[in-house]
């Protein structure tokens, strides 16, 4: 069992008890992100550190439609 802390830049993302761990290019998701590993480090026999590109979340926008306005 390895403890693996997944990493966005210098910001944990992630921290979980896996049976295994991802190898460098292999593709993850993380809290429903799609992402690619960019480096594994391993601190000690049980500690993994990964380094991951997440893609940036998509904020849906609202088209207000000008007919729908209310009138006063």
């Amino acid at each position: 069992m390895y403890v693996v802390h997944f990493y966005e830049e210098k910001l944990v993302v992630l921290s979980q008890l896996r049976s295994g761990y991802p190898e460098v290019g292999e593709d993850v998701k993380i809290k429903g992100r799609k992402g690619k590993v960019l480096s594994v480090n391993q601190e000690d026999e049980r500690i993994i550190h990964i380094s991951v590109l997440l893609e940036k979340a998509t904020k849906n926008k609202f088209v207000e439609d000008p007919r729908k306005k209310k009138r006063r």
